[in-house]
């Protein structure tokens, strides 16, 4: 197989105040294209911080990201956008769904983003049926009508999910997706995510306290206090 996106080297560290905090010292990691990669380590291991660097929303200090062999941390920053809107979906711990839209809206709102207004205005029933079935496709076809404040935990990480995916990216990075959801929710949320890898040939990295999660998937590496401690095979 070969390798879809890589982390060579990557450094990072973060001012407080007069003092620098290292984070990561040297990361190595990759994954190959179409593979399910699990990071597990404990709280303040630098997992959040890598994710963040692999998806171009924060940059290095030193090494490199490259996704198909070409560097791209080190892209102009309209290059990085792009990237980021095309390239990449993301889903986080606390889903970040926009409160005073709907489920529709907020899975419709990258290609807003993505379009502009008046490209928006002209495609915008191609993009809410590319969005409804998305929606249908993770469960919430009854719930597009719904603001975040209506919806369970389990149904806003589903429209997270819908909302990272309607834009079809090559790479979906995903920060504790399950961390906020009980053991059963957050195990048809996997499962979920799973069907998606299989089905879409998408690469994926999932960061991921817990060991049982991490399981599942293809391959699982273990942060500790920013260095890569060891590579684990997936217990299946």
């Amino acid at each position: 197989m070969t390798t879809h996106i890589a982390a060579l080297g990557l450094c990072k560290s973060y001012r407080k105040g007069k003092i620098e905090v290292p984070v990561l010292h040297g990361v190595d990691m990759e994954a190959s294209r179409g593979e399910l990669v699990a990071v597990i380590g404990a709280s303040g291991s630098g997992k959040s911080t890598m994710l963040h660097l692999l998806g171009l929303l924060d940059q290095p200090d030193g090494g490199r990201v490259e996704l198909d062999g070409r560097r791209i941390d080190d892209r102009p920053d309209r290059e990085r956008d792009l990237m980021r809107n095309r390239t990449f979906g993301f889903i986080f711990q606390f889903y970040h769904l926009l409160p005073e839209l709907t489920a529709l809206e907020n899975v419709m709102m990258p290609h807003l983003i993505r379009s502009g207004l008046f490209a928006y205005i002209k495609e915008r029933k191609a993009i809410r049926r590319d969005a409804e079935e998305m929606l249908e496709r993770v469960g919430l076809g009854h719930r597009l009508t719904h603001q975040p404040s209506e919806l369970s935990g389990g149904e806003m990480q589903r429209a997270a999910i819908a909302r990272a995916l309607v834009g079809r990216p090559e790479v979906l990075l995903a920060d504790e997706p399950t961390g906020n959801l009980d053991a059963a929710t957050g195990q048809g949320v996997l499962e979920l995510l799973r069907d998606l890898n299989r089905e879409r040939g998408l690469t994926m990295i999932l960061v991921t306290h817990d060991q049982q999660i991490a399981n599942q998937a293809d391959r699982v590496v273990r942060l500790a206090e920013g260095r890569i401690e060891e590579w684990v095979p997936a217990l299946v």
